[in-house]
């Protein structure tokens, strides 16, 4: 059995603490390896030794930084049916679904190249009678990234590559779901002239997260998983004076409105609902048509699709569309609220529960499962499912169907499909969502922009990459000076203090 590390310091370091956690493989059932979880005294020892590294990297100028970041790309597309090897093996998308991970985060690193335009500050002379003002952006020393399985190497990209490039010690802490991806991102990093200790890859469990949130070294945290603890770990952070970015749960709406192609939406649908088996923050969970036409059209139209997603192992020689859950415990929630749906009186048009695949008996697969005639009232629709289920809830207007996007408690991504403008414009405008798509099912923005929720789905005020990750990940020191060997009374320049 393969026994995992943490990365310290640039090497592999084995935990001390005899604790450990089980690494599955999601398509067969069985544990392939076990990582560290680390104790608080592991953590506090990693943070110091980060903060050690810290010092010299943050005088390392912002283009020489750039240019590890460079090679750091480049290490990453080289390697990267390793990296998707990796992701696949301990989450179980498949792997054109992994490459998509890898790649994504790959573009946020190719936008930390441009970190000395990022970090630039700005400069008014003569403010005053000889008064230059300028503001710089500082690192803040060490900060911490806490990232969910579902995303093995996007979202820790999206965490290390900007705080990083903007001077900061990094302690990553993946989830011990899914940890071998962030321990090779490391040793790439380490390969690209990342100097030892500036990037840290500490693995535990709830122990190891308080201990972050507590060490006063620690000056900023960025977290993504479930609302709970996204709420948990913004607090905690916050009550130890320290910035934090949470990112929640969601329950993504998509509007089909009558004059919709009903064809790319159900096409839309199907890849957004049910791709990486539903475990992904921006799937659409609930498809809303606005009329009973339209509702019975679509209906029609998901049913053959959604029954013919192939579902299997990565390793399959055959394509699939989407593998198994991370977790049987997962698999028992989604199958258990599938039950609840049904019990509440959702028509369940496509069951997904008795999927077995034969040879993957023990594997934690769960079928697609489509339900229609969905209430508010149901757990299918209050509950993020986090699996391959899309709910579908009928509205009779526009208004309806946009008031209950409104009112939901989750504000990550929404979408509309639709052939009119005004119709688009509207929505896009008054509904209370971060990420909006026009005909565009997951509207997870380009690496330039910026990503982040709203409502439930998002706690602190800066979003994760773009210009606010080096907004996040600095701070501002602003300078008022002032010479008076040329200045005379009155503010009138003294030319013979020049001579």
């Amino acid at each position: 059995m393969q026994e995992l590390t943490h990365f310290v310091n640039g090497t592999h370091e084995k935990g001390t603490s005899g604790r450990f956690a089980d690494v599955y493989n999601p398509a067969t059932g069985e544990v392939q390896a076990k990582t560290p979880l680390a104790t608080k005294d592991e953590v506090d020892a990693i943070v110091a030794k980060a903060a050690e590294a810290q010092v010299a990297w943050a005088k390392v100028n912002p283009q020489r930084r750039a240019r590890v970041i460079m090679k750091f790309a480049a290490l990453i597309n080289d390697n990267m049916d390793k990296l998707a090897e990796l992701v696949s093996r301990e989450h179980g998308k498949t792997l054109p679904d992994a490459r998509g991970d890898v790649q994504r985060g790959l573009e946020v690193v190719e936008v930390c190249m441009g970190a000395p335009n990022m970090l630039k500050g700005e400069y008014t002379d003569s403010a005053g009678p000889g008064i230059d003002l300028y503001s710089m952006r500082q690192p803040l020393g060490v900060v911490a990234g806490i990232t969910p399985f579902n995303f093995p190497a996007m979202i820790p990209l999206w965490k290390m590559a900007p705080a990083i490039a903007a001077g900061n010690a990094m302690v990553l802490k993946p989830s011990e779901r899914v940890p071998s991806t962030s321990l090779a991102l490391a040793e790439l990093f380490k390969e690209a002239g990342l100097p030892d200790g500036v990037l840290q890859v500490v693995n535990g469990d709830k122990e190891a997260v308080d201990a972050l949130l507590d060490n006063e070294t620690i000056q900023a945290v960025g977290f993504v998983g479930s609302t709970p603890i996204a709420q948990y770990i913004y607090g905690r952070a916050a009550n130890n004076g320290k910035r934090a970015q949470c990112f929640g749960g969601a329950k993504n709406h998509m509007v089909i409105m009558p004059d919709a192609d009903l064809d790319k939406a159900a096409d839309a649908l199907v890849g957004a609902g049910f791709g990486a088996a539903g475990e992904r923050c921006m799937a659409i969970s609930v498809a809303v048509p606005v009329g009973e036409e339209t509702a019975d059209r679509l209906i029609e139209k998901l049913i053959p699709r959604v029954e013919s997603l192939k579902v299997g192992p990565y390793t399959a020689e055959e394509e699939v569309d989407f593998g198994p859950v991370i977790t049987a415990a997962a698999k028992d929630r989604i199958n258990g609220l599938v039950n609840s749906g049904v019990d509440q009186g959702a028509k369940l048009v496509v069951d997904g529960r008795d999927f077995s695949l034969q040879g993957y008996e023990d594997g934690f697969f769960v079928g697609p499962s489509l339900f229609d005639h969905v209430t508010p009232e149901m757990d299918i629709y209050k509950e993020e499912i986090f699996g391959p289920v899309l709910s579908t809830v009928r509205a009779g207007t526009y208004d309806e169907a946009l008031d209950l996007v409104m009112n939901s408690p989750y504000g990550n991504g929404t979408a509309i499909f639709t052939a009119d403008g005004d119709t688009a414009r509207d929505y896009a405008s008054r509904v209370n969502v971060g990420m909006v798509g026009i005909n565009f099912p997951i509207p997870v923005p380009l690496s330039y922009y910026t990503f982040g929720g709203w409502k439930k789905s998002a706690f602190g005020d800066l979003n994760q990459y773009g210009p606010d990750a080096f907004r996040f990940y600095t701070k501002t020191k602003t300078v008022t000076s002032r010479w008076f060997s040329g200045i005379k009374d009155g503010g009138e320049f003294n030319f013979k203090a020049m001579d």
